[in-house]
C-alpha cells in the first residue's frame, strides 16, 4: 500500500472550487429572481400606498432633525429642501472666501449670524417637539 503525499490530499482550486462557487452563485441568483417575481405578482400591502407629498401626522423625525421637518411647514417644499443643502455648502466654503477674518466687524457679523441660525434651529425644534 502506498502512502498518500501532501499533493494527493489537496483539492485543485480551478475546476473544483470554481465550479462549486459558480453553482452557489446560480442558486442565489435563482432565489433572488424567484423572490422578485413572487413580489411582483403577489405584492404584500400593509397599509395604503405611500404618498411622498403627504406625511402622516403621527410620523415625527428624531430630535436632531425636528427643525428640518418643522421648517417644511413654514416655507415652500422646494426651498425647504434646498436651503439646508445650501447652508451646509456655505459652512464648508466659508473659510475659503472669508479673508478679512481679523477685523472686529467681520467677527461680530459671524457671531450674530451664528446666534441667529442657532436660535432659529432651537425655536423650530421646540415648536416641532410640542406639536
Amino acid at each position: 500500500m502506498s502512502e498518500l503525499t501532501d499533493k494527493d490530499k489537496t483539492i485543485p482550486f480551478f475546476p473544483t472550487h470554481i465550479t462549486t462557487e459558480a453553482w452557489v452563485t446560480v442558486g442565489l441568483m435563482a432565489v433572488v429572481l424567484a423572490v422578485g417575481v413572487l413580489g411582483t405578482f403577489f405584492p404584500i400591502g400593509l397599509e395604503e400606498r405611500a404618498d411622498p407629498m403627504n406625511t402622516p401626522p403621527h410620523v415625527k423625525a428624531h430630535w436632531y432633525f425636528v427643525f428640518l421637518q418643522e421648517m417644511l411647514k413654514y416655507v415652500p417644499k422646494n426651498i425647504g429642501v434646498v436651503l439646508p443643502i445650501l447652508g451646509i455648502i456655505a459652512i464648508l466654503l466659508w473659510p475659503f472666501f472669508d479673508r478679512r477674518s481679523d477685523s472686529p466687524r467681520a467677527r461680530r457679523f459671524r457671531i450674530l449670524l451664528t446666534l441667529v441660525v442657532m436660535a432659529g434651529i432651537a425655536i423650530l425644534t421646540v415648536m416641532g417637539m410640542r406639536a
